[in-house]
């Protein structure tokens, strides 16, 4: 981090139980937002939002239940909506 100037990594993609895990000293965070991945994991999702001081204030919130449409529907397109 210092040889690029930065003071914090943010990161993300990974799941985290809890939607967000900050770890090395303070240095890196790794948030998700998808709770319940795939409808199996039961990690809860969450963002940040960096104030005026650049402090990060983390937001969790649960999954809701979702519509009666078959997992991964939509990742067939609209044509797995209908089948």
């Amino acid at each position: 981090l210092k040889l690029n100037g930065l003071q914090l990594l943010v990161r993300s993609h990974e799941v985290k139980d809890e939607g967000y895990l900050v770890e090395h000293g303070g240095k890196t965070i790794t948030v998700f937002s998808a709770p319940n991945y795939c409808d199996s994991m039961g990690n809860k999702g969450a963002f940040i939002h960096f104030d005026e001081t650049c402090e990060p204030k983390f937001t969790q919130y649960e999954a809701v239940p979702h519509p009666n449409i078959r997992p991964m529907a939509y990742a067939a397109g609209m044509g797995g909506l209908f089948m």
